[in-house]
């Protein structure tokens, strides 16, 4: 990836603008349950894991496409984890190992990932939390274990794994518990494969693992710098580009152009907050509001003055918006950005209609 080259992207699933249900149906995938598979058996949970997977695919590729309309610096996409259901689980495994099944799933995901490199799209995935790669208890580091080489054979198979985040493609995760600290995360680390651990990368969160705790993994893996849970973290404080810990992350991505999140506390906590000013934690604080309370993400980036410190960021790093209203979140960024000359205003309006 071009090193100047700025990106902003949306999470996992598609809100249309104007709210349309069988938009949001066919833009986003669905789901099907191992008890459901297991009630089924048979050439019934084959039908029916084909049925929710061609759905699925189909989806990834109208999100795609979506993302294509926009200008280069829209084109940053978080797929969902839950693509390829029950894929790592004992019921589903044999389904997956069917001649048809693994047809679908491999030529859809080839096409996916043809259309992403065609248009210069940037993958991302995120396991859920429960995927702690250091965890002293067995069963839970190898269902760690299979769960990124699950993310892993996504990427796989759309083209984007073999050496070192290859496209900028990433599957991102926590740091996981205090317990077994950052040797625990080694060791989980070295339990994958070479295209798995080409692909992980870690962020910083308010609980067990804040930026400098992370620090010492910038020689192993690439440091996903979430601003808005330093924020919380730290009690307050706002990170900027000549931070020198910034240049630590950036470096820990080893010329790849670096990743980062952003979200906001929400709206309706901060009602009375000016929107052009940034949340202080301490005056919030002292207003009866708990950490818990302002890490959770708002629906919009409402807030200008924490849109125009991504700006400056954006000189370093690509930003996934975490906001709970996904692309129309990222477009309340990117208004404020080009506001700020951090985008490149030549590039046209981002369309808005969905496909």
């Amino acid at each position: 990836m071009e090193p100047a080259t700025p990106r902003l992207g949306w999470c996992c699933q598609f809100i249309p603008p104007d709210g349309d249900a069988e938009t949001a149906r066919r833009m986003n995938p669905g789901t099907v349950t191992v008890a459901a598979l297991s009630r089924l058996g048979g050439a019934r949970a084959v039908e029916k894991l084909v049925e929710v997977l061609g759905r699925n695919l189909q989806a990834l590729h109208l999100q795609l496409a979506e993302v294509a309309r926009h200008p280069p610096y829209r084109r940053l996409l978080r797929v969902n984890s839950g693509l390829l259901p029950v894929y790592t689980h004992a019921v589903g495994r044999p389904i997956y190992a069917e001649t048809a099944v693994r047809e679908l799933v491999e030529k859809g995901l080839e096409h996916a990932g043809r259309k992403a490199r065609e248009a210069g799209i940037r993958i991302g995935l995120h396991p859920d939390q429960f995927c702690v790669l250091n965890s002293a208890n067995p069963a839970t580091l190898e269902n760690a274990v299979a769960e990124l080489e699950y993310h892993a054979d996504i990427l796989r198979l759309m083209g984007m794994a073999g050496g070192w985040h290859p496209l900028g493609a990433h599957v991102n995760i926590h740091g996981g518990g205090r317990g077994e600290g950052i040797a625990g995360f080694r060791r989980g680390l070295a339990r994958l494969s070479e295209d798995a651990r080409g692909l992980v990368t870690v962020e910083n969160d308010e609980t067990s693992f804040g930026l400098d705790d992370l620090l010492p993994l910038a020689d192993a893996v690439p440091i996903v710098l979430d601003l808005h849970h330093h924020w919380v973290r730290s009690e307050g404080e706002y990170l900027r580009p000549d931070d020198p810990r910034v240049a630590t992350v950036a470096a820990s991505w080893r010329g790849v152009r670096p990743l980062a999140h952003i979200s906001v506390s929400r709206e309706d906590l901060l009602a009375d907050w000016p929107d052009d000013r940034l949340p202080d934690f301490a005056a919030l604080a002292s207003k009866g509001l708990k950490a818990r309370d302002l890490r959770a993400h708002s629906r919009r980036m409402w807030n200008h003055a924490v849109n125009r410190l991504v700006a400056e960021h954006l000189a370093w790093a690509d930003f996934e918006v975490e906001a709970k209203a996904k692309n129309l979140a990222v477009e309340d960024l990117e208004r404020d950005a080009l506001l700020a000359g951090a985008l490149p205003a030549t590039a046209g309006g981002a369309v808005r209609q969905a496909p």
